[in-house]
């Protein structure tokens, strides 16, 4: 692993030079996804359609676009040279990004039940900023990202960290709700109840930008701060998507369900 990222990096100043820039870029690309989403939802699930490519059975895309944010990471800290991650804050983020990632790669697409298939731009996206994202959190935190011995017991660590916590725990349940919504043979859509669900019609994803924008206060970094704000962007506007499609779906929708914030949005 070291040879292939010397014949990418001349050294490890370019290489963190090229790190930060990456997160600078992926802070554009938010702005542009932003803008982008104030005229189309991203076409996956019920938004799904033709005009971005053939279909991609869901399992197989949520498993193979998801695995390079596992796979990469750990092929980093185990065959690259890691100069950070005897260091316990450096261990606790790169744990928390990788228990995300195992669950997301490895559980949850064999635990979808139907689903419609993901278009093949889509999926070829995700794939991609799977690759690009996972190379940057983790090598960041591997080799780079320097913390001071009390890091772990400062409150931006503690508070991060019990967010990332919170929000992972709520997009676990929340998912688990939205599985179980039809029984064995059913078809078709039905209001999620429960948990979250009862005061948000975006449970899962405020848990998913809760859980990262954790991860970004724990971390500290431009690297992890870009990462929840392309999450927030993107989630939010998945979130007032699905609130409107439930209102317009739905005659007996609950009408004090917010779409991402509890009581306010």
């Amino acid at each position: 692993m070291d040879a292939l990222l010397s014949l990418i990096f001349h050294s490890e100043e370019e290489e963190l030079y090229i790190l930060d820039r990456m997160a600078y870029l992926m802070v554009f690309m938010a702005a542009c996804t932003f803008l982008s989403l104030l005229f189309e939802n991203v076409p996956y699930g019920r938004y799904a359609t033709s005009k971005y490519g053939f279909p991609v059975n869901v399992k197989f895309a949520w498993f193979v676009q998801e695995l390079p944010s596992f796979l990469l990471p750990v092929c980093l800290v185990v065959w690259a040279s890691c100069s950070k991650t005897s260091r316990l804050a450096n261990q606790l983020l790169i744990a928390m990004f990788l228990c995300h990632y195992v669950q997301r790669a490895l559980i949850y697409p064999f635990l979808i039940r139907g689903g419609k298939a993901t278009p093949f731009l889509s999926f070829f996206l995700a794939f991609v900023f799977c690759i690009y994202n996972g190379f940057m959190q983790v090598r960041y935190l591997s080799h780079y990202a320097e913390y001071p011995a009390y890091w772990v017991t400062h409150p931006c660590f503690i508070i991060g960290s019990v967010l990332w916590l919170v929000g992972w725990l709520i997009n676990l349940h929340s998912d688990r709700i939205l599985r179980n919504l039809r029984k064995p043979g059913e078809t078709g859509y039905k209001i999620p109840r429960g948990g979250m669900f009862e005061y948000v019609s975006g449970a899962n994803f405020l848990g998913e930008i809760t859980e990262w924008a954790g991860f970004a206060l724990a971390g500290h970094s431009v690297h992890s701060a870009a990462f929840a704000i392309f999450t927030a962007v993107v989630l939010s506007s998945r979130a007032v998507a699905h609130h409107k499609w439930y209102l317009a779906k739905f005659e007996d929708y609950p009408k004090s369900r917010k779409a991402l914030i509890p009581f306010l949005f």
